[in-house]
């Protein structure tokens, strides 16, 4: 099918890079107006975890269009490390590069995810929201995507009355420039990540992309509240 999503207003955060960049080129091709978000290299500069510029950037977006259709909050920031080095500034960084994020753009948006009249956040969890991963230190991490799962079941509750869907996506291991350091680091990280695939390769941010056009769009009608693996089957087994 082609042209899913036309005549649909989208902002995609994070959008300069890696899953969001993916999301934005594939909603594009399929048809949405789409405003991507990030600190630069995007439509629109913004630090969205400053309240003040993030809540003036959507009611701009909004006033522009008269609504937004589709929110996705692919936007984050994690410092992962083990406990025993893992400062108490980059735990609180990471909870708000995670969670925060989440929730000042949401906000933001929710007058005009309302007067869509029929409106889709999408959210990323992830797989380690629900398992740790041997030799990844990624306490922080777990803690963030973690609240993202809960918080997205309880957008679903209160968007449900003004016909606002909200789901996440919780991928596996996605290459990108970021994850990418992951891999140089240890050499022996992607084997301990194949290893517990059942789908013996790395995803890349169209596998991502391609469920949250699905998610953006009105086949999805009747799908809220609900977190979609999408990881080879790394949570399956």
């Amino acid at each position: 099918m082609a042209e899913r999503l036309t005549g649909k207003v989208a902002v995609v955060t994070g959008a300069a890079s890696g899953i969001g960049q993916g999301c934005a080129r594939l909603f594009a091709a399929e048809g949405a107006k789409v405003i991507g978000v990030d600190r630069a290299g995007a439509d629109e500069q913004c630090d969205l975890l400053d309240e003040a510029a993030t809540d003036a950037l959507f009611n701009r977006i909004g006033s522009d269009h008269g609504r937004i259709d589709i929110l996705v909050n692919a936007a984050a920031f994690a410092i992962f490390d083990w406990i025993e080095h893992l400062s108490y500034s980059d735990w609180r960084t990471t909870l708000s590069g995670e969670l925060d994020i989440v929730f000042l753009a949401t906000r933001a948006a929710w007058p005009w995810l309302k007067a869509s009249g029929r409106a889709s956040i999408i959210n990323f969890a992830s797989a380690n929201a629900r398992h740790a991963l041997e030799g990844s230190p990624a306490l922080a991490h777990c803690a963030g995507k973690g609240g993202v799962l809960a918080m997205t079941r309880q957008l679903a509750m209160e968007g449900a009355p003004h016909n606002i869907r909200a789901n996440s996506i919780a991928p596996g291991f996605i290459r990108t420039a970021a994850t990418a350091r992951h891999l140089d680091d240890d050499p022996a990280f992607e084997a301990k990540v194949l290893a517990k695939n059942m789908l013996k390769q790395l995803g890349e941010p169209d596998d991502i992309g391609w469920c949250a056009l699905w998610l953006a769009s009105d086949e999805a009608r009747y799908v809220t509240g609900a977190d979609i693996a999408v990881d080879a089957g790394a949570t399956a087994w």
